[in-house]
């Protein structure tokens, strides 16, 4: 008997909610029966969402939170106070183990105090990277941590390394990633103090494949399979990619249209184009986990549509067939055992 993965799914988070969350949740359910989703908010505002769809109804369940968190709320405050908040109720319900997942579109901040706070930790785990696949010319790479630890240790960073390894090869199927620490040289004697005292520590480690040095400039290129940083540059690189790829396909269309000329080439190349973009569509890959947590938790785009909601509730269940927390407990405990 197939086992059923259970996500708890924010409708009241990010800026299309609830109605691109709902027709995510139920996209997400046609293309995955063994998959029931939690839709947890207002009821009557998602209930009178759900009721322009035809779907399973066994795979589709309303939780009701009277109350929403919004982006500029103070996080921790946010967390405390409002107990029946639909991130709150969301992640209790990961926390009591009545789903396997949370994912919101929501405020970033409370995602990730409400993840440390109310999900906890793996036994071992020091800080939880914020994991975002970033599209290149060889595939996807892992960019983590992207949003979570401005402010890392090098210690961090080695976890970081090893955790990203799992998940790309596990959830990803890239065997024995090619592990990068971001800098702004490929001598190993350049960086910031956190990176020479990082550098080492990966080159030692005989878990991972470690390959060195990687520059910004090279990610698009897919050098490395997971890229390891602290979430200051990461968070950079993140954004600075999604407005670099919005640029450039808003430039190649405008192109495209700007004769006659150019717009029978247009008609020409538009299949292979449209495949070409849909590489750089992050919609395409989902959300970004919190690694490191004693259950899953998701960050999608604020801006998420169904499309990304649906890829992040596919991606769940991948996460949970893969047992990646599983995984990622083994080897942290494993490491705890060595140093003793």
């Amino acid at each position: 008997m197939t086992e059923i993965t259970n996500i708890a799914l924010d409708a009241m988070g990010g800026d299309n909610a609830p109605s691109e969350m709902v027709k995510g949740a139920v996209d997400a359910v046609r293309k995955e029966p063994a998959m029931k989703v939690f839709l947890v908010g207002q009821k009557e505002v998602i209930e009178k969402e759900l009721a322009k769809y035809q779907f399973q109804k066994e795979q589709i369940e309303v939780i009701p939170a009277s109350e929403v968190i919004e982006t500029a709320e103070p996080p921790v405050n946010a967390i405390r106070r409002k107990k029946d908040s639909s991130i709150v109720v969301g992640m209790k319900m990961v926390k009591a183990g009545k789903a396997d997942a949370f994912v919101s579109a929501g405020s970033s901040g409370a995602i990730l105090v409400g993840g440390q706070t109310l999900v906890g930790r793996i036994k071992g785990v020091e800080r939880p990277p914020l994991a975002s696949l970033v599209p290149t010319k060889k595939g996807v790479s892992l960019l983590l941590d992207c949003g979570a630890n401005v402010d890392a240790r090098s210690s961090h960073l080695v976890q970081f390394a090893k955790m990203g390894s799992i998940y790309m090869e596990h959830v990803l199927g890239v065997k024995n990633p090619k592990v990068g620490i971001v800098n702004i040289g490929a001598e190993e004697e350049k960086g910031n103090a956190l990176v020479k005292e990082t550098f080492p520590l990966l080159k030692e480690l005989s878990e991972i494949n470690f390959t060195g040095s990687v520059e910004a400039r090279d990610l698009p290129h897919g050098q490395v399979d997971v890229v390891v940083c602290e979430a200051f540059s990461g968070n950079i690189i993140l954004k600075l990619y999604e407005g670099v790829g919005a640029v450039l396909i808003s430039k190649v269309k405008e192109g495209l249209m700007s004769s006659l000329r150019s717009k029978l080439g247009a008609l020409l190349i538009k299949p292979a184009l449209k495949q070409t973009l849909k590489a750089f569509d992050a919609s395409e890959y989902g959300g970004a986990p919190l690694l490191g947590l004693n259950g899953l938790v998701v960050k999608t785009h604020g801006s998420a549509k169904a499309k990304e909601v649906s890829n992040t509730l596919l991606q769940c269940v991948t996460f949970k067939k893969q047992k990646i927390n599983e995984k990622i407990r083994e080897c942290i405990q494993t490491d705890a055992v060595s140093a003793e």
